[in-house]
């Protein structure tokens, strides 16, 4: 017999919700942007550290924010679409609440380096350093999401494992 205990937690999915997860083409679409927008954010990271600590490839580092954030808007988009297809809502469902909110202020960020490289506010530096606070607050909501994720799979095999102790 198992010393393990039942999950007490509220499960990330309902039934309905893991089956509308496992049903929509969104869910595909976010397993193949995550990825590809971190291996984008890992080439642009090391270009802007690059121009921050030589000066040398300011156009590369530039057009790899600008890169960075269209593909970050992409996987916000289709997100959004993804979350209203499992959980009813764009935006804000309980089950992904707070790193909605953070995702907010990674947008806001990005958002603000193309408003700031578009009308000129800031000179090349200054736009590497604002890059570089988007990107942070990126890694944090990126590390959110996947806490959220691994903690979902541990919760879901407790029950599993659960389940088949309490069978008879």
């Amino acid at each position: 017999m198992s010393t393990n205990r039942p999950p007490q937690s509220k499960p990330l999915y309902t039934a309905d919700e893991r089956r509308r997860r496992d049903e929509t083409v969104w869910t595909l679409v976010q397993a193949v942007l995550a990825p590809a927008q971190f291996v984008i954010f890992l080439v642009s990271l090391v270009l802007v550290i690059r121009f921050l600590l030589t000066g040398a490839g300011e156009s590369a580092a530039t057009l790899s924010v600008v890169v960075k954030t269209i593909a970050l808007y992409a996987i916000m988009i289709t997100g959004s679409i993804w979350e209203k297809a499992v959980f009813g809502r764009y935006l804000f469902a309980p089950a992904f609440f707070w790193e909605d909110v953070f995702s907010m202020l990674v947008l806001a960020l990005h958002t603000a380096y193309l408003a700031a490289l578009a009308f000129g506010w800031l000179e090349p530096r200054g736009l590497m350093l604002l890059a570089l606070a988007a990107y942070a607050t990126y890694v944090v909501n990126a590390t959110q999401f996947l806490l959220k994720l691994r903690a979902a799979r541990l919760d879901m095999a407790a029950r599993v494992e659960t389940r088949l102790e309490c069978a008879p």
